[in-house]
């Protein structure tokens, strides 16, 4: 099987101490069980401060300090694992943050997530979202699915480079073309049921509103609209599911665009893909509220 990425994917390597939101910081990571073994099989004293760093009830993870950093975060912001040990020695979600991958009926893709600031600045000044490449031989079945959601989102990201509409111009031409009917009336509502990691994120999502005038970072919502679209549609197993994540994505856009506590629209991206992306109920429930067909 083929792994596939966008264009810009070659441009991303972690920044480390220079991210000012990082992702060693705020989330308890958990350990999977070839890493921890690689951990266990280790000298009792190269072992010994990284074993003190695990909490092993329940699913075995990284300890948190009282201001929520990774004890393997030294005060230069740098994992003293890869310091000490190298990179093979970080536990799956450590090394593939913030990759994410999906199964396609052309085979298997890879992505950055906006939620890392990094990943985010590289997507939203990166007109080339267009263009995949082929990267890898991975192992797995070629036939995925019948559904050829990739031509569909070929279609689009063509149609998305029409500088004769602004981005709610353009959704609103696909909401039309595939029939789909979204309730964003009901944008507030739902984003008083969503569950929130940041509490300054929920006060930032509530100051959501409707523009209805000239539509500021066009480019940038364009490419956001994009990568949601890379992210969520390719895995569509048949039309119904298409429609679905697309009106998701097209949730997700209107949201960067309608935050108006922050000015800096990378910031409001990676807030809106911190806060929706990583919550499965987050997903479902504005999936619930806004897919009608």
């Amino acid at each position: 099987m083929k792994l596939y990425a966008p264009k810009y994917y070659k441009k991303f390597n972690c920044i480390a101490d220079k991210c000012k939101h990082s992702c060693c910081i705020g989330w308890e990571i958990d350990i999977d069980s070839e890493t921890l073994g690689k951990y266990n099989s280790l000298s009792a004293e190269a072992s010994e401060s990284i074993l003190n760093s695990i909490d092993f009830c329940n699913s075995p993870h990284f300890k948190l300090l009282d201001n929520k950093r990774c004890q393997n975060l030294d005060e230069n912001g740098l994992c003293t694992i890869i310091k000490s040990m190298g990179e093979d020695y970080l536990c799956d979600i450590c090394r593939e943050h913030p990759r994410f991958y999906n199964f396609t009926n052309r085979g298997k893709e890879v992505g950055i997530g906006m939620s890392c600031e990094e990943a985010c600045r590289i997507i939203l000044s990166s007109d080339d979202y267009d263009e995949m490449i082929e990267i890898a031989e991975v192992p797995g079945d070629e036939d995925i699915s019948d559904f050829d959601a990739i031509t569909r989102i070929n279609i689009i990201y063509n149609f998305l480079k029409d500088e004769e509409f602004d981005i709610i111009g353009k959704m609103a031409i696909l909401y039309d073309t595939y029939d789909i009917e979204v309730e964003f009336e009901h944008m507030l509502e739902t984003l008083e049921e969503l569950e929130y990691l940041n509490p300054e994120n929920r006060a930032a999502f509530l100051s959501y509103a409707e523009l209805d005038d000239v539509v500021p970072n066009d480019n940038e919502l364009t490419r956001a609209f994009a990568y949601f679209i890379y992210r969520y549609c390719s895995e569509a197993c048949n039309y119904v599911e298409f429609c679905e994540s697309l009106s998701f994505a097209a949730f997700c856009t209107k949201l960067i665009l309608g935050i108006t506590s922050i000015d800096d629209i990378y910031e409001k991206a990676r807030r809106v893909s911190e806060e929706i992306e990583y919550s499965e109920q987050n997903i479902e429930i504005i999936k619930s509220r806004l897919f009608y067909y």
